[in-house]
């Protein structure tokens, strides 16, 4: 395989982190605090939307199974599922004047269609790369190609929203969003079915909607995936109210996003490396313990500390690399061989997961909040907001990273092909 076939593969994770990342960090604000719904209803409706989307996921998953055995089938998803996301998101970020009542149901409802548009093409995206290839090496450097990518798309996500405040209104910000975005995706899009490498079709019997969680190995790493994906959820989701908030550095907030992707970018390579020497399991380890110790700080700051959260950003950002790059990867070498043509099931109650815990994230972490007394803007609760921020992420990598050195072998399994 080509650097070229990488490359084209790799280029849609650019815009489907586009669409993520704002969905999960800034809606909370938009719809919380700018647009006046609440912080309390804005959670419920994150967590209610992500549970309604959360159980069709599977579904979406056998749905790609189905059409990776038709001719075109995948093609054909692909494009459908970027049409409908790309008018859902500007539906999200652009709503009409409307009032409170109104606009929570329009917020839900956008929510539950951009979800998902944007799983339909995800689930389908993973698949396809878990069957470019059945080399166990080449299946990491795709996926390092694609999270590459992904995280140039985080970074424009977190830039262009804060360039875009000075330069024009807030309902000009996102419209001009939402069309660079649109028009990214459709043109990534093209460039996978026209260059990525074409998927191995293999023909698999039909199989229960959860049968993937049967197979050991593979349910092992869904917990570990839960577990890490809350902690990174958690933090995420209360990053522009910390920084607003506890920090007193709300301006720079785009420039923080930016240096803490940028750092997970620049050491995705050194990641790979190190996986091919020691193994992808125990380098998910290591990088889960290097985000605690980069991260762990970010408790004890205050008002101004700007040098401190730029270290954190780095560091924390430079483990990164290892959560976006080993754990999908892994996820495809322990599928069975006589499961590879149901790959699209397995990547469906992986994205099951993924939305579970920004789901918990958001509807648990925002109420929670609330009622340990902290409102956006003001004085109080911002104890509670720094520890709930980075310390009980924390707990939560370090039980991840227990359980990996415990199931270590299970996950190291290479099935033959």
């Amino acid at each position: 395989m080509t650097t070229g076939n990488r490359l084209a593969y790799g280029l849609l994770g650019a815009p489907l982190a586009m669409a993520a990342l704002p969905v999960y960090i800034y809606t909370p604000k938009l719809y919380g605090d700018e647009l006046g719904l609440g912080l309390a209803l804005t959670g419920l409706i994150l967590l209610g939307s992500r549970l309604i989307d959360t159980v069709q996921d599977p579904w979406l998953g056998r749905l790609a199974d189905y059409m990776q055995r038709r001719r075109g089938g995948w093609p054909l998803l692909a494009v459908l599922a970027a049409f409908s996301l790309g008018i859902a998101y500007a539906a999200l970020f652009n709503p009409p004047l409307l009032e409170k009542r109104q606009l929570q149901f329009w917020f839900a409802a956008a929510l539950v269609l951009v979800y998902t548009a944007h799983s339909a093409l995800n689930i389908t995206y993973l698949a396809w790369g878990a069957r470019a290839s059945d080399d166990t090496h080449e299946r990491t450097r795709i996926v390092a190609f694609r999270e590459a990518f992904a995280l140039l798309g985080v970074i424009l996500a977190s830039l262009l929203p804060m360039l875009f405040v000075e330069w024009f209104d807030a309902q000009q910000r996102w419209l001009l969003y939402s069309c660079i975005f649109a028009g990214l995706l459709l043109l990534a899009v093209w460039v996978l079915i026209r260059h990525a490498p074409v998927p191995l079709l293999v023909e698999s019997a039909p199989q229960r909607l959860m049968q993937p969680l049967r197979n050991e190995p593979f349910r092992r790493l869904a917990i570990l995936f839960l577990l890490n994906g809350l902690a990174v959820a958690i933090a995420g989701t209360l990053s522009l109210f910390y920084i607003a908030d506890v920090l007193r550095l709300e301006p720079y907030t785009g420039a923080f996003l930016a240096l803490y992707f940028a750092s997970g970018a620049c050491s995705l390579p050194l990641w790979l490396k190190l996986s091919l020497r020691i193994g992808k399991t125990l380098t998910w380890m290591l990088g889960s313990v290097a985000a605690v110790a980069g991260f762990f700080w970010a408790i004890q700051l205050g008002a101004g500390d700007m040098h401190a959260y730029l270290i954190i950003c780095l560091l924390s950002g430079a483990a990164l690399g290892a959560d976006l790059a080993l754990p999908a990867a892994i996820a495809a070498d322990i599928i069975p061989p006589r499961d590879r043509g149901r790959a699209a099931s397995y990547f469906g109650i992986w994205s099951l997961i993924n939305k579970g815990v920004l789901a918990l994230a958001a509807g648990l972490g925002l109420p929670l909040l609330a009622g340990l007394g902290y409102q956006p803007g003001g004085d109080t609760g911002l104890v509670a907001l720094a520890v709930v921020y980075a310390g009980i992420p924390c707990l939560i990598k370090l039980l991840s990273a227990l359980l990996l050195l415990r199931w270590r072998a299970s996950l190291e399994v290479k099935h033959a092909v």
